[in-house]
């Protein structure tokens, strides 16, 4: 039926389809966008729509409208469109603490976990987009029974920790500058940016004093944590693991001196040992 609207509210509009008979289109029934929450959202007084009956009462002299009816559900063909894996431009539109609503198209929202926006740890999506933007999205999981999509906008970029962790392997050593200093430790950073996290106990010096904001020093990668996204350094072992260096180096050189005098030792009581044999055997013949 064609009818014009009368009568608008949050919940619906009333459309008049002939003088005295009137539909109520409530808002769930004028589109499959699933972010209509109001019907000042899609219709205003004296639009001219085209309405699908939904139910007639004829005691009660009601009848429901829909809209969305006339335009085709776009979840029916979801996986067809939108196969997992697959890359589109979505639009920003609503922007909550623990994520983004985007949509592909009309009826079509997805959401994006902030855990899905980006490598880096954000504390609110907002650091990274605002409403309205256009952003690249790849299809992670369906819901369809409950019309919800997961996407996802950090796995189009190369994960940086990957290339973190062939740069700085476990052990690496490199100059640091400390940037903060607290009560639950110390925070550094590499020339690169790259920043770690040391233990109080772990920035002290060899002199025995702590290290403080500005410093720069040689820090050991002691750990890196790809659950959390942490590396943690150490300047202590580095002076530690070189002082260990040296005394076993001490160490081994004093065990081969050793090692030589005692053959050397040997080599003369052997000597010794002889030289009285052979005079004795000069006494006993009488020369």
């Amino acid at each position: 039926m064609k009818g014009k609207v009368v009568a608008i509210a949050d919940y619906g509009a009333f459309v008049e389809v002939e003088p005295g008979v009137e539909g109520l289109v409530h808002v769930s029934e004028m589109s499959w966008s699933p972010r209509l929450h109001s019907a000042q959202e899609f219709l205003k007084l004296g639009d001219e729509v085209e309405a699908v009956i939904l139910t007639l009462d004829r005691e009660a002299r009601k009848m429901s409208l829909g809209l969305k009816q006339l335009t085709q559900n776009p979840w029916e063909s979801i996986r067809e469109k939108y196969p997992v894996g697959s890359t589109h431009k979505a639009t920003v539109r609503n922007i909550t603490n623990f994520g983004v609503f985007a949509e592909l198209e009309d009826g079509v929202e997805g959401l994006i976990h902030i855990s899905d926006l980006s490598w880096n740890k954000l504390k609110h999506p907002s650091e990274l987009v605002a409403s309205g933007d256009v952003i690249d999205v790849v299809i992670l999981e369906f819901d369809e029974n409950n019309h919800k999509l997961s996407l996802g906008h950090k796995q189009l970029t190369p994960n940086p920790w990957d290339e973190l962790e062939a740069k700085y392997p476990v052990g690496t050593v490199v100059d640091a500058t400390v940037v903060s200093t607290g009560d639950k430790g110390v925070t550094v950073k590499f020339e690169d940016g790259t920043e770690a996290v040391a233990f109080n106990r772990e920035m002290v010096k060899e002199d025995g004093k702590q290290a403080v904001v500005g410093e720069t020093l040689p820090v050991k990668v002691v750990e890196l944590r790809r659950s959390t996204r942490t590396v943690r350094v150490s300047h202590l072992r580095t002076y530690q693991e070189a002082r260990a260096a040296r005394e076993n180096a001490e160490a081994d050189n004093t065990k081969k001196a050793i090692k030589k005098v005692n053959s050397t030792v040997e080599k003369t009581t052997l000597g010794d040992i002889s030289a009285l044999a052979a005079l004795k055997d000069k006494l006993e013949k009488g020369e």
